[in-house]
């Protein structure tokens, strides 16, 4: 089939809120629908309706699921595929399972997208309800080699996709006359656990010991905001740190434009895509080495990794970046070369090529072991 003629529904979250999945959803359709692909989109988030029903828990559940599941059944009466953009925990359950069963009741072709950093604890708690929705999946794609494993060490087989960045929006700031007497450090991860951003201030603190003039920005948004804004203070570097909240999509670019240097304190990722975002924008960046993050960037070439939880490692990488001119411009270099290999032109191909062999009704999914 032409790709001008493919009609396909791309069920996942979109903004708001701001976040990597949503980004990538919308992102995405914009791109299918620039090549002319005929894009249905399907929201797992859509505003409640009444409005107030947002706030009663339980109930708002049911009203949120049961106009989702009456547009899946219905969108699978007008599309040939379903792409469907995946995350573990109960995000499968309620949204991406029913998705895939609905399209194959429909006899209608289907790609999951699975992504996420907590695939393999995921997988270990629920692998029993998870794999016969696999089983009916003609082809999963993956952004990483990391979730490639995941699935392969239980017998399905999945094709390697990466995230897209928008390369024509994420660009170097080569007008900015960088201070690094007084650098600008980001962290763009949501305040939640997982995202370790107390490790992120206890470093910046230290940094501040060598550099009284750096200064943080931490943009995102969530429920460790009041203790992290309080540990600002315990810290003495309240002054120093803004919190931006969460900014949206559109607005990024310029958040990196203004910054020296990027951190990563995540507990457990895939492919953050803010890493590719500060690549792209010649922000060297500075990671956990844990999840996918060592399968997106190498270090000492493209990012410096440290271990997770470790404040004085972290600390002590921003420093190297910053004192060291050779080894921050070599990973200004190698990371905008790493960046192009996301780009829409590099990806489009493979993914085009996925959506062909789902709809030749491949069946990828699961090697003879697993079958």
């Amino acid at each position: 089939m032409p790709i001008q003629d493919l009609k396909i529904a791309l069920v996942g979250p979109l903004p708001p809120p701001a976040g990597g999945m949503a980004n990538q959803t919308w992102q995405l359709a914009t791109l299918l629908k620039q090549a002319g692909v005929k894009v249905e989109l399907v929201p797992v988030n859509a505003p409640y309706r009444p409005r107030f029903i947002g706030h009663i828990q339980g109930l708002r559940a049911i009203f949120r699921l049961l106009p989702y599941l009456f547009h899946l059944w219905h969108a699978a009466g007008r599309v040939d595929l379903f792409h469907i953009m995946a995350n573990s925990g109960w995000s499968w359950h309620l949204f991406a399972a029913p998705a895939v069963w609905i399209a194959k009741l429909r006899g209608k072709a289907v790609l999951v997208n699975y992504r996420g950093g907590e695939a393999d604890d995921f997988f270990i708690r629920a692998f029993a309800w998870v794999k016969p929705t696999l089983k009916r999946i003609n082809i999963i794609i993956v952004p990483s080699g990391f979730l490639e494993k995941i699935f392969a060490s239980r017998d399905f087989i999945t094709r390697i996709v990466p995230n897209i960045i928008d390369l024509s929006r994420f660009i170097p700031n080569h007008s900015r006359k960088r201070n690094l007497s007084a650098p600008h450090i980001v962290v763009a991860r949501n305040l939640e656990p997982l995202y370790d951003n107390t490790t992120a201030l206890k470093a910046f603190h230290i940094v501040r010991v060598t550099i009284p003039d750096a200064h943080l920005t931490i943009a995102g948004s969530g429920p460790e905001r009041a203790k992290l804004e309080a540990m600002a203070k315990e810290l003495g570097v309240a002054d120093a740190v803004v919190f931006a909240g969460q900014i949206d999509n559109e607005h990024m670019p310029v958040l990196y434009r203004e910054a020296d240097i990027a951190l990563n304190p995540s507990l457990a990722d895939n492919m953050p895509i803010s890493i590719l975002e500060a690549l792209a924008s010649g922000v060297p960046v500075v990671s956990t080495d844990v999840g996918g993050i060592p399968f997106l960037v190498k270090d000492e070439k493209t990012a410096l990794l440290v271990p997770p939880g470790n404040p004085e490692k972290m600390a002590e990488a921003v420093l190297r970046v910053l004192h060291d001119e050779s080894l921050r411009e070599h990973m200004i270099k190698d990371g905008l070369d790493h960046a192009h290999r996301f780009a829409w032109k590099s990806v489009r191909n493979e993914l085009f090529l996925a959506y062909k062999m789902a709809l030749d009704g491949a069946t990828l999914t699961v090697t003879s072991k697993g079958k």
